[in-house]
C-alpha cells in the first residue's frame, strides 16, 4: 500500500510539473488579464479558467498556496503572451510584471492640444485640473504651462493620472535643459535656460528640416543682439490663439499682443510650443554669419531663403509671393 501510496504521489508530482511548464491555452491574440486591487487568488483562477486560459486551474491555484504565492499576486493589467507557462504567469503576477501603454509627446505641439489628447487616452486616469493648476501639483507654480514638458514617448501602467505623465515630463525636461545649458556657446544673449527654451519652441514652428535650425537660430541670435525685433510669424500665430483661421494676414501682423514680434521687442513671454531637443540644442548653439532675415522658399520641401540685407530679403519675399500666385492659378 506505502508503494502504490509513493506512486501516486509521484505521478501526481510529475502531470502536475508538466502542467506547471506546458503553454497555457491563449487565443490567436495576446490575452489581457486585468486584475483589480484587493482580488484574491480564487476570484484570479476563476476568471482565467472561465476564459479558457487555465484547463487546469487546481493545479495552478495548489501551486500557488504551497510557494506562498498566494498572497503575493500584485493587480494591475497584464498581457498574457502565447506560450506563456502556467510557472510563469504566476511570476508575472507576482513580480506585477503589467502591461505598459505609451502616450507621445510631439515636437511643436501646444499644451492644450497635447492634454487633450493624453486625457482621451484610453488607460489614463484624467483630471479636472486647469492648466494653472496643474503647474501648482507638479510643484512649478512660477512657471506657464506652454513648452514645459520634454516631447517623448512615455511608458505608464493603466490608471495612471495624468498628472503624472507631466511631471514626468517636466522633471526629464527639467534634467534636459539643465544639461544643455550648461553646453551652451559662450557669448549667447540668452540670460537665462527659460529664455532658451521660449526660443527653441520657435525654431521648432519656424522650420521642419534639421539643416536650418541652427542658421535660423544664428538669425535670431544677431537680431536680438542687434535690437532687431524678431518678426517671426508663428508667435503672431501664438498670439492670435483661437482666432488664427489659418492664413496670417497683413492685420495679423499689425495686432498687438504679448506674443506679437513684429510688435514688441525681444522674446514673447513663455514659449509656444515644445521644442524638440534639436531645436533646443539650435538656440543654445547657433550658428555663425552675417544673415539677418530669412523667409520660406515656397518649394515642397518647406526651406528658406536666408539674407544678410534688407535688399536681398525683399526680392526673397517678392520671389515667394509669385511662388504662390502661380499656385494658386494652376
Amino acid at each position: 500500500m506505502f508503494f502504490v501510496f509513493v506512486f501516486i504521489v509521484i505521478g501526481l508530482f510529475i502531470t502536475g510539473s508538466r502542467y506547471l511548464n506546458s503553454p497555457l491555452n491563449i487565443p490567436s491574440n495576446d490575452f489581457v488579464l486585468l486584475i483589480p486591487l484587493g482580488s484574491p487568488l480564487s476570484q484570479v483562477v476563476s476568471e482565467l479558467a472561465g476564459d479558457g486560459i487555465l484547463k487546469k486551474p487546481i493545479w495552478f491555484t495548489a501551486y500557488a498556496r504551497i510557494g506562498g504565492a498566494a498572497t503575493r499576486i500584485q493587480s494591475g493589467e497584464y498581457l498574457i503572451s502565447k506560450g506563456t507557462t502556467p510557472r510563469a504567469l504566476l511570476r508575472q503576477f507576482i513580480e506585477g510584471r503589467v502591461l505598459l501603454h505609451q502616450f507621445t509627446m510631439i515636437e511643436g505641439q501646444r499644451f492644450n492640444e497635447m492634454l487633450i489628447k493624453l486625457r482621451a487616452h484610453p488607460a489614463i486616469h484624467p483630471s479636472v485640473y486647469s492648466n494653472k493648476n496643474i503647474m501648482e501639483k507638479i510643484g512649478k507654480p512660477e512657471l506657464h504651462w506652454e513648452g514645459q514638458f520634454l516631447p517623448d514617448t512615455y511608458s505608464f501602467p493603466r490608471g495612471t493620472s495624468d498628472l503624472q505623465i507631466l511631471a514626468w515630463s517636466h522633471q526629464a525636461l527639467e534634467e534636459q535643459l539643465a544639461r544643455m545649458w550648461e553646453a551652451r556657446a559662450p557669448g549667447l544673449i540668452l540670460k537665462t535656460s527659460q529664455e532658451a527654451l521660449t526660443l527653441g519652441s520657435i525654431i521648432e514652428k519656424e522650420t521642419a528640416m534639421p539643416e536650418e535650425r541652427a542658421r535660423i537660430s544664428g538669425v535670431f541670435h544677431r537680431r536680438l543682439e542687434l535690437g532687431m525685433r524678431l518678426q517671426s510669424d508663428p508667435t503672431v500665430i501664438y498670439g492670435l490663439g483661437e482666432s488664427f483661421d489659418g492664413n496670417i494676414r497683413r492685420s495679423d501682423l499689425n495686432r498687438d499682443t504679448p506674443y506679437n514680434t513684429y510688435t514688441r521687442d525681444g522674446l514673447p513671454p513663455t514659449p509656444i510650443g515644445l521644442a524638440g531637443q534639436a531645436s533646443l540644442g539650435a538656440a543654445l548653439i547657433p550658428s555663425s554669419g552675417t544673415e539677418l532675415y530669412f523667409v520660406a522658399t515656397g518649394l515642397p520641401d518647406g526651406s528658406h531663403r536666408f539674407s544678410v540685407t534688407l535688399e536681398e530679403h525683399n526680392q526673397a519675399v517678392s520671389k515667394y509671393l509669385e511662388r504662390l500666385a502661380k499656385e494658386r492659378d494652376l
